[in-house]
């Protein structure tokens, strides 16, 4: 790509992240974490922001290298406690409703050979520190966004055969044509996107089904029911003040949260997780009410068996998403080793927290939640096990079966 359109394009995704992805509005500030390599693209969506009246932009840097370094050589009672500023500046930027524009272009390797202990704890006392931020983003209470732009060694992890140079050009070309920044109106195509997907999320919502069953040849066969007054969400967002946002671009999926004690089945995943710093293949769970009760994997099991045991929720599930065989991403045929990218080419489940997709969320307490069959955990993980011969049946509560995915794709 000519140097001058892929400049251009920049521009283009950074305006689409701040006016959709956030939709920034006059006087909110606006705090974006980013990768000290990505400091020119922050600029740009800084610059963006400002253009939209934003009163202030708040940057949190970040460095895979410095990161790295922390776990291995800091004192090892440092990851049994956060930060009192990093924790006080999270909950006022949530409860003022600012925007928070989340930057993700880590090295896939970064933490390869870091002991997990230290990863956990870490997990563990971030997740203690931030439970009020985690709990007013998961509810919408302000706009928030999460992107990704290369950087020289994530490229090098998804183009391992390519000079740096030309694989972080190629992984530019790639984002930004998942991103539908084309050169046209991407504002408007945007739109038109969210828009396709918030039919899918009005047909599901429609049926309000009691349970789904999955099945394919790759091994999944599951059940999972879903909670009373659950409701289905994809496209755009509304947080508390009324404002539409776009949580993740680029974004294929239609989701909404199982019964905690309602998934009952094996899973298989069909895609490989990329996880602090392993690449986990081969993922199989045994799930018996909910809880995962055995995992496997052909590559890096202890890393995965540490992930569902970071809290109690975390061997539970928190999300079901419906995604196209055939949406852009999965098309594009790239594993991605970024789950913002990798969800969104194939259905998928998470394990741990649940977004609150119940109808009255927003007046009922946790004890409320809990009764809904919502989990609670500090960690949120998602795995994919799309495949080309998915099939999925919609249940309702008459007992009557509807297709609801077939060959991979919605029947609908």
């Amino acid at each position: 790509m000519e140097k001058d359109r892929l400049e251009s394009l920049k521009r283009e995704y950074a305006r689409l992240l701040i006016r959709s992805g956030i939709n920034l509005q006059q006087g909110k500030r606006l705090a974006i974490t980013c990768p000290v390599e990505c400091a020119e693209f922050a600029r740009l969506c800084a610059a963006e922001a400002y253009d939209a009246g934003c009163r202030e932009v708040l940057l949190r840097w970040r460095d895979d290298e410095l990161t790295r370094m922390k776990y291995l050589y800091a004192e090892d009672d440092v990851f049994d406690s956060v930060n009192l500023w990093e924790k006080d500046f999270c909950d006022i930027i949530a409860e003022e409703g600012a925007g928070w524009l989340s930057i993700y272009a880590e090295d896939p390797e970064s933490l390869k050979g870091v002991d997990p202990d230290r990863i956990r704890r870490a997990q563990i006392s971030s997740g203690k520190a931030l439970e009020k931020f985690r709990e007013l983003e998961m509810r919408s209470e302000f706009p928030w966004c999460v992107c990704s732009v290369p950087t020289e060694a994530w490229a090098a992890a998804v183009f391992p055969d390519m000079e740096p140079e030309a694989a972080q050009e190629r992984l530019w070309e790639e984002i930004l044509a998942a991103c539908r920044v084309t050169g046209g109106d991407t504002l408007a195509e945007w739109k038109a996107h969210s828009d396709e997907l918030q039919k899918h999320v009005a047909i599901m919502n429609g049926y309000n089904f009691a349970r789904l069953r999955y099945r394919n040849d790759a091994g999944t066969d599951v059940t999972v029911e879903l909670p009373e007054g659950h409701y289905w969400a994809g496209g755009e967002e509304k947080c508390a003040d009324g404002t539409m946002f776009s949580a993740n671009i680029p974004t294929e999926e239609v989701f909404t949260l199982p019964k905690r004690d309602g998934v009952n089945g094996t899973l298989a995943a069909t895609k490989p997780l990329c996880h602090n710093g392993h690449l986990i293949e081969g993922i199989r769970f045994e799930v018996k009410e909910g809880r995962i009760i055995e995992a496997h994997a052909d590559t890096h099991e202890d890393v995965l068996i540490d992930a569902i045991n970071v809290d109690e929720g975390a061997s539970y599930f928190g999300e079901v998403a419906l995604v196209p065989y055939d949406s852009p991403i999965s098309r594009s045929g790239i594993l991605f080793l970024n789950t913002l990218f990798d969800e969104n080419a194939s259905c998928h489940f998470a394990f741990g927290e649940a977004y609150p997709l119940i109808r009255g969320a927003e007046n009922m307490t946790e004890e409320e939640f809990r009764a809904k069959g919502v989990n609670f955990s500090m960690t949120h993980v998602d795995f994919m096990i799309g495949s080309a011969d998915l099939e999925i049946t919609g249940i309702t509560h008459d007992g009557e079966e509807i297709p609801v995915f077939v060959n991979g794709n919605f029947a609908f």
